[in-house]
């Protein structure tokens, strides 16, 4: 069983950044690959960034890549997702997850483990 917890969320004015924490307690972290998965009202989760094991390869969302960077540091057990040039669509629950098995996915059924969420709201 893995317990992740993120933290890090508010409220950020268009063009501004925000650093989202994710810390992981049991299970194995060093092992897991790590996402990051965003929901906004009345849309569906979709995938934002995810990060292999080891944190030598990294893969974005089309619509996140070059502003937002996933990284992870295994002796602390967490995951990281520094946003920056954030925009009004970027607003939405953000969720951190564990995939436990196979290559990194981009996929939220491939994922076992799931955070409480924590909310970005980007003012225009």
């Amino acid at each position: 069983q893995v317990q992740l917890v993120e933290s890090g969320g508010g409220l950020v004015q268009a063009g501004g950044s925000l650093r989202l924490s994710c810390a992981a307690s049991g299970g194995t972290f060093s092992i897991y690959n790590m996402g990051w998965f965003r929901q906004a009202p009345g849309k569906e989760r979709e995938f934002v960034a995810a990060i292999s094991w080891s944190g030598g390869s990294t893969y974005y969302a089309v619509a996140v890549k070059g502003r937002f960077t996933i990284s992870r540091d295994n002796a602390e057990r967490t995951v990281y997702l520094q946003m920056n040039s954030l925009k009004p669509e970027d607003t939405a629950v953000y969720y951190c997850a564990v995939q436990r098995r196979g290559n990194v996915s981009s996929r939220f059924r491939d994922y076992d483990y799931w955070g409480q969420g924590t909310q970005v709201t980007v003012s225009s």
